[in-house]
Order: structure tokens, then C-alpha cells, then sequence
């Protein structure tokens, strides 16, 4: 017992990483598996098929959401870094000012709102604004306002992170040289935040992309994006077709954190053999 002690002791600390691990991917690895199944049946695996990623591009609803949830993540991405970024450059470059404290609160209002309140709260608001001027109609543009309004926190608290940590140094230099204040926010202070603005960018899309809830309560007739059709499928009983959409959503995030895992390598490398070379120049002159 004591050399089994000793061991568990040693190891106790990779054991616990992986039985976390096991948890949170073993569901995920579940799901790649039942969507190759070859029939309905959940829990049990009759044999391999295609079977249901053919249904899957035969599904004009998931099909139609998938798109519909793409582009607007991508405008809510957009718009929600563009918004984040003023509203970071007036909390952090701006100092104090007549309702400051105001401004921080809304914006950062959002982030400890439940979902619902939200939804809710828009969902009154574009019912009264269509009431009185008769636009906007429910649906995709709504859906992108709900999700703005939610994910332009989100690129604050990134931004604002990042411009705090900034040396202002750099663009009092441009300054000093001769540079008007728009050349030096797009030739010096956007290239030194463009991480936290990439970041931010990524982050707003997948929020926008799995979100439900504000989704269900702005989207209009015949507009539902992909979250809502799984929701949809899945109280009435799990569609193995959802399991395929799951399984190749996942397969493109994980490609895409490959290929920006391995360009951050890439220019890691690439920095250190610029130093390497610069250290080298300076040891010979």
C-alpha cells in the first residue's frame, strides 16, 4: 500500500487533469461516434454509415441556419470590435469625464444580465419601435442588434485590457514626428492592438454563433438560426442529422485553431531567429 500511495501521491495531479479532460471531451467524442451510426437508436451503435451527413445536406432548415447563424456572427464580430473599440478608447483614454461612471455601467451592463432579461427587454423594445414606425420586421437584423448589444461588452472588457497595457510612449513618438492623431491610431495604435482586436473579434462571432436564448426572441417568422433548429429538433427527439452538424462545426473550429496555433508558431520562430541574427550582427561588430 505504501508503494501505491507513493504513486498516487506522485501522479495525483495528472490523474486529476485527465479525469477533467475525460469529462469534458468524452460527451464530444460520444457524439462524432453516434453521427456515424446507421440508425436512430441512442446509446447503441448498429454499424457505420454516411447516412445521416447525406440527410444532413437534405435538411434545407439546418442547412438555412447554418448560413443564417454565419453571417450573423460574422456582422455581429464586426460591429461588436468596431463598438468595443470606441467605447475602450473612452474608458481608458479619455480619463474622467461626466458620466463616466454611467457609461461603464451599461456597458458593462450585458455581461451580468441573465440572457433572458435581455432577450425579453429587446424583444418590448422592437415590438414598441415597429408599433410606432413600423420597422424593423423581426428577424435576421434583430437578431444582430440583440447580439451586438451583448457582444460589444465582451470586446470592451478585451480592448480596454490591452490599451491599458499599451506604452503610450510609442505614439507621442509618431506624434513628436510629425504624425497627425487619425495616422497615428491606424499606423501605430491599431497594429499594437490588433491581438486584443483579433481576439475580441473571435470571441463576439462565437457567442453569436451558439447563442439561443436572445436569438429566440427576436428572430421572426421563418428565421431561425442553426442553435435554434437543434433546439427545435431536440425537444421533440434527437435527430442523429444534429449529431452531424455538431461533428463538422467541430471539425472546423478545431482546423481553425490548428491553423492559427501553428501561425503563432510560425512567427515565433521567425522572431527568434531575427534575434538571433540581430545578437549575432552585434557580436561581430
Amino acid at each position: 500500500m505504501t508503494g501505491l500511495t507513493r504513486w498516487l501521491t506522485a501522479n495525483l495531479p495528472r490523474l486529476w487533469l485527465g479525469a477533467v479532460y475525460l469529462f469534458l471531451y468524452l460527451p464530444l467524442l460520444f457524439l462524432i461516434v453516434f453521427s456515424f451510426n446507421s440508425t436512430r437508436q441512442d446509446g447503441v451503435f448498429t454499424g457505420f454509415s454516411w447516412r445521416w451527413y447525406q440527410a444532413l445536406w437534405g435538411d434545407t432548415r439546418l442547412v438555412e441556419g447554418f448560413f443564417l447563424s454565419l453571417k450573423v456572427a460574422l456582422l455581429t464580430g464586426t460591429l461588436s470590435t468596431v463598438l468595443g473599440t470606441f467605447a475602450a478608447f473612452v474608458l481608458v483614454r479619455y480619463g474622467r469625464f461626466r458620466g463616466r461612471a454611467l457609461f461603464t455601467g451599461m456597458v458593462n451592463a450585458p455581461l451580468v444580465m441573465p440572457e433572458v432579461i435581455v432577450g425579453l427587454s429587446l424583444l418590448l423594445l422592437m415590438v414598441a419601435v415597429q408599433r410606432q414606425f413600423g420597422w424593423p420586421e423581426r428577424g435576421m437584423l434583430t437578431i444582430v442588434l440583440g447580439h451586438v448589444l451583448l457582444g460589444m461588452a465582451y470586446a470592451t472588457v478585451v480592448i480596454q485590457s490591452r490599451l491599458r497595457e499599451m506604452d503610450r510612449s510609442i505614439e507621442e513618438a509618431a506624434m513628436d514626428l510629425g504624425c497627425r492623431p487619425a495616422q497615428v491610431f491606424f499606423l501605430v495604435t491599431l497594429p499594437s492592438i490588433a491581438p486584443a482586436l483579433l481576439a475580441a473579434w473571435l470571441l463576439t462571432f462565437t457567442l453569436s454563433f451558439d447563442d439561443v436564448v436572445v436569438s429566440e426572441f427576436l428572430s421572426g417568422p421563418g428565421v431561425t438560426t442553426l442553435p435554434q433548429v437543434i433546439f427545435s429538433y431536440a425537444r421533440r427527439g434527437v435527430n442523429p442529422s444534429i449529431y452531424a452538424a455538431a461533428t463538422l462545426l467541430m471539425a472546423v473550429v478545431t482546423l481553425g485553431v490548428l491553423a492559427y496555433s501553428l501561425q503563432l508558431a510560425r512567427r515565433q520562430r521567425l522572431r527568434e531567429r531575427a534575434r538571433l541574427a540581430r545578437e549575432a550582427a552585434d557580436a561581430l561588430t
